[in-house]
């Protein structure tokens, strides 16, 4: 079968777009993108290119950048081109060379399929680069989802090029007798990626030459798995989450394969493998411990498991006053978000703050004081929740645990005539 009609096969049976959709390719001027801008233009799609200089390579980068703009007008396709300042970039995000080069390419790529009323944007990633992704995530550590290899579509990124190897694209564009660039970091064994294809690769074909199809033969057959397995931990989610950010431990446990589903909800938020196990085993143990992460907090509370955001948003409140006189005796409405007092028993002004470690006020309905560290934990509140306690006082006393208890001290009586109303409101 022709490079061609493998590439068109591949196409329809991935449902990867369709003959009238027009087509964004991400063109580095590499082998592998030249070879999909031209069988894509050979096949009669309509196309426009994108490519990005990341002012990596100095004079490198400058001389990919001058191929492609060739390579475009000598095909009569449109082309669109930008430059990053990469390294600072990856400096001010603190994040590697690699992930800035990649979220900077596929921000813009997207931004100009948009812009340019394309419907997908068409990478050159192929079955070599399928492979290696999977040892990269062995290597790195992974569930079932990473051993998939590439997936054929991603939103509106597809990869019409996995059906095929870097052989069949070299030799593709040997027929053509079509040059492309060559990155010569590629080349060098100095990244991750470069050493699995350059070392690691190399050594399973000297035991077997055919590893490279048996490994993407797995990964098409765990892809099935997972498909199965997603389903069944989505079910499972439901059977123990309260809602997105606590989960019931007697639930969990009751699963066929809690570790699973601990993994399922906490590795996406940067949870690594060790801090898992820690969880799993401390759910037996006392309440109170917690887990931190860029971004989390994950609390082991009496009967949960709470998520909240590491670094707080420190919300801020306002205390809304209101006041009112009444000929008779006031009855109180049932409504703990609004404290109704005697105005005449509180002296101004009036504080909003969080409990501190020593308050304490006398509950409404209690004749002693109680600190509001005992109330809270009496309460159940948890870590997160105390945390946030607000309290609204009066010179040196309590006059209402926000959201809880009126003080006793401050309440309504028959006698009552002037009446304050508070209530706390996010600002």
């Amino acid at each position: 079968m022709k490079f061609q009609e493998r590439i068109f096969q591949y196409i329809s049976k991935k449902k990867l777009f369709s003959p009238g959709d027009k087509v964004l390719v991400a063109l580095s001027g590499g082998a592998d993108s030249v070879a999909l801008l031209r069988v894509l233009l050979e096949l009669g799609f309509s196309c426009e290119a994108a490519h990005c200089n990341f002012r990596l390579r100095g004079k490198e980068s400058d001389r990919d950048e001058a191929f492609v703009r060739e390579l475009c007008q000598s095909q009569g396709v449109p082309f669109q081109v930008i430059h990053f300042e990469t390294e600072a970039y990856a400096v001010e995000q603190r994040i590697s060379i690699e992930m800035a080069a990649r979220k900077l390419r596929y921000d813009w790529f997207e931004k100009m399929r948009q812009e340019r009323n394309c419907r997908v944007i068409a990478v050159a990633h192929h079955r070599n680069d399928s492979a290696e992704t999977f040892l990269l995530n062995l290597v790195r550590g992974t569930g079932i989802r990473g051993l998939k290899g590439m997936a054929p579509v991603n939103g509106a990124v597809v990869r019409p090029l996995l059906g095929v190897d870097r052989e069949q694209i070299l030799h593709y564009l040997t027929s053509l007798g079509q040059s492309y660039v060559t990155d010569s970091t590629n080349l060098q064994d100095e990244y991750v990626r470069n050493k699995i294809r350059l070392d690691i690769i190399p050594k399973f074909q000297e035991i077997n030459p055919s590893f490279q199809n048996s490994l993407l033969e797995t990964a098409e057959r765990l892809a099935q798995v997972e498909a199965i397995y997603r389903r069944g931990i989505e079910e499972a989610m439901k059977r123990v989450l309260s809602d997105e950010l606590r989960m019931d431990i007697a639930a969990l446990l009751r699963e066929v394969s809690p570790q699973a589903i601990l993994y399922e909800w906490l590795y996406p938020l940067g949870f690594n493998a060790s801090q898992l196990d820690d969880i799993f085993r401390g759910l037996e143990g006392e309440c109170g411990r917690w887990y931190e992460v860029q971004g989390w907090r994950l609390l082991r509370d009496r009967d949960y498991l709470i998520l909240s955001p590491a670094v707080s948003s420190e919300k801020k409140y306002r205390l809304v006053v209101e006041r009112f006189t009444v000929a008779e005796p006031f009855r109180v409405p049932a409504d703990l978000r609004k404290a109704y007092l005697d105005a005449d028993r509180v002296m101004e002004p009036l504080v909003l703050r969080k409990w501190q470690p020593g308050d304490r006020f006398m509950p409404y309905g209690m004749n002693r004081f109680k600190r509001v560290r005992d109330y809270l934990r009496d309460r159940k509140f948890t870590r997160f929740e105390k945390e946030e306690q607000q309290v609204v006082t009066a010179g040196d006393e309590i006059v209402w645990l926000v959201n809880e208890r009126p003080d006793h001290r401050f309440r309504i009586t028959e006698q009552s005539r002037n009446i304050l109303v508070l209530s706390v409101v996010e600002m």
